[in-house]
């Protein structure tokens, strides 16, 4: 059972579904400049990314900023 959350943008979005979608607009590259943090810069992956962005709060909290913002444009 889910609940509705009007007021939160992400409620239903996966974080890989986040990422997925910030490389296929920004590629690796340039999310490195956005984000300079060695999962985006150094050997990146899918996979990588994930385990750092769940395991690091300030990580996934400028990742999830930078889709809202990209959403928003």
């Amino acid at each position: 059972m889910t609940n509705f959350q009007p007021n939160n943008p992400l409620h239903g979005i996966t974080l890989e579904m986040i990422l997925n979608q910030l490389v296929e607009q920004y590629g690796w590259a340039e999310l490195g400049n956005r984000i300079p943090i060695k999962c985006f810069t150094e050997n990146p992956s899918v996979k990588s990314s994930l385990k750092f962005l769940r395991q690091t709060p300030w990580a996934r909290k400028k990742v999830e900023d930078l889709y809202l913002n990209s959403i928003a444009e």
